[in-house]
């Protein structure tokens, strides 16, 4: 494989539903646009920490039609004919596809919206570190994570040979730590020309809008497979490359995040706005609206707006896809 190009550009991709943190999040508003961790937004934090590695007319934003106008009041730095709306949802495989043809050519780097990086500098050192290794060697170069667990919800990849393996079963996801396997992180950097290839050999169906950004997304996206990128590419490349990452990364992928967060008061509660609890212990409560009392409960994950209350099981809250599953 040829060197890649040198300029660098960078795809956010941001188009969350709204599911994991619902009732705070919502459709129109998913969690990309909130701001409960820190001062900014996910999405906005998710820009702020490439400032010096690429200028705002490089960054390019994958988002769902109806939340273009919102993403782009959000970062009104990025020029607008940078920020794409997807007409429906086909996972991260359509989005990188379409992001390497918005972004053109150039060595491109792909990133999540609903992250955390407690270690910005760290991150820039990791992304050149990643970038010089695409452009010298026409890897796919993947960030990886050291594991604190042998989670089931994270993609592995062995940063020996670069083999990549998404969301393994428990027994699996174990012995990958054991072995020293990292965590998948999602971010991807590779050139255009590399990402290209890759959908020509791996997933043809997503090679075409890979290969030109088109006139009419409606009628392009109406054949597409829902697939993401690891599953599609990734797991099949065999020019994969890791650059190993100590930058405080947090996927903040549900309520859970909020007991990392948040201090939590004696009994284990975890806490946000105007709550009381009495001989409760264990729960997360997040009020943005009226004013909670939790009375001899536990375990419980409680979460109130305005207009909504969430009312599940600590332990379940990953299956909230189900509150939205179509009867």
């Amino acid at each position: 494989m040829k060197k890649q190009p040198g300029r660098f550009k960078a795809v956010i991709l941001a188009g969350g539903s709204g599911e994991r943190f619902w009732p705070l999040s919502t459709p129109e508003r998913p969690k990309q646009f909130l701001s409960v961790f820190g001062k900014e937004s996910l999405l906005r934090a998710s820009v702020s920490r490439l400032k010096g590695l690429v200028e705002p007319e490089d960054v390019f934003v994958i988002t769902s039609k109806s939340l273009v106008a919102a993403t782009r009041r959000e970062l009104p730095e990025v020029p607008r004919r940078n920020i794409v709306g997807e007409p429906v949802r086909r996972d991260t495989g359509a989005a990188v596809a379409l992001g390497t043809a918005v972004a053109g050519e150039g060595t491109i780097g792909f990133f999540s919206s609903d992250q955390l990086i407690a270690r910005p500098a760290r991150f820039r050192a990791a992304v050149r570190k990643a970038a010089a290794l695409a452009r010298r060697s026409g890897s796919i170069v993947t960030l990886g994570i050291t594991p604190t667990y042998p989670s089931t919800a994270f993609g592995y990849v062995n940063p020996a040979n670069g083999k990549f393996v998404e969301k393994p079963d428990a027994a699996t996801a174990a012995k990958y730590v054991k072995a020293g396997f990292l965590w998948n992180a999602g971010m991807f950097i590779a050139g255009a020309e590399t990402f290209r290839e890759a959908f020509r050999l791996h997933a043809p169906a997503l090679a075409p809008l890979a290969a030109k950004r088109p006139s009419d997304l409606v009628s392009a996206y109406e054949a597409l497979p829902k697939t993401s990128f690891d599953y599609a590419v990734m797991e099949k490349a065999s020019n994969v490359a890791v650059v190993p990452g100590d930058f405080g990364w947090d996927d903040v992928g549900g309520y859970g995040a909020f007991e990392r967060y948040f201090p939590a008061d004696g009994a284990g509660n975890v806490v946000s706005g105007d709550v009381k609890c009495v001989e409760s212990g264990e729960n997360i409560c997040i009020t943005r609206g009226a004013k909670v009392a939790l009375f001899g409960v536990e375990g419980l994950v409680v979460a109130v707006t305005k207009d909504a209350v969430l009312v599940a099981k600590k332990s379940r809250v990953s299956e909230m896809k189900k509150l939205f599953a179509k009867s």
